[in-house]
């Protein structure tokens, strides 16, 4: 096989977008103008007689009140799972992130999340930036919504701009749509 077509034939990469940190939680402080509060995965429960209430406390970022997202609200204590109550008296932080990503809890709570600098890409060291087509695999360890374009300019060193030029030349193609955000695992070709 001769070195060029060597460099020409599509090289598989696997990218794996993670969180490293629990997002920013999006609701207006009642004590000062921030517009965001930081969970660490602390947990308040109160048992009045056989009902139990259970809350995910946040700081505000801005003068540091509390705030409680509610989890449950007058439940029967004994619908709820032992394991459940466990978790939350052990203010396990796995618990908070599953809560986080749980659409029905956002909405009652009518909060939004920030993930801004909440994740990382991790493209596993790409050392292939001489092919012409690189075939890329990316999967989310958790479902975090992120602007594929940026994940691309990200991974390969390319502007956004230079994403969205490659987009409408061509040359990066998906089966999904690449404008928007995505939470779930997609891939992608890339054709230089």
């Amino acid at each position: 096989m001769s070195e060029n077509q060597s460099s020409s034939t599509a090289v598989l990469e696997n990218w794996v977008v993670t969180p490293v940190r629990l997002p920013l939680i999006r609701r207006r402080c009642h004590g000062c103008a921030s517009d965001t509060f930081r969970t660490t995965g602390k947990f308040r429960a109160n048992a009045n007689h056989k009902l139990i209430d259970i809350w995910l406390l946040a700081l505000c970022t801005g003068c540091g009140d509390t705030t409680k997202i509610v989890v449950m609200e007058r439940v029967h204590v004994r619908s709820v799972r032992p394991e459940l109550l466990d978790r939350v008296h052990d203010n396990d932080p796995s618990l908070a992130a599953e809560l986080l990503h749980d659409a029905a809890l956002l909405r009652r709570n009518h909060i939004d999340l920030d993930w801004s600098d909440a994740w990382r890409l991790d493209t596993g060291g790409s050392d292939h930036p001489d092919r012409e087509v690189v075939d890329v695999s990316v999967r989310f360890a958790a479902r975090i919504p992120v602007r594929p374009a940026r994940l691309i300019a990200e991974g390969c060193g390319l502007s956004r701009a230079g994403v969205e030029k490659l987009i409408n030349d061509g040359k990066l193609v998906s089966s999904v749509r690449l404008s928007g955000k995505l939470s779930g695992d997609f891939t992608f070709t890339l054709k230089r």
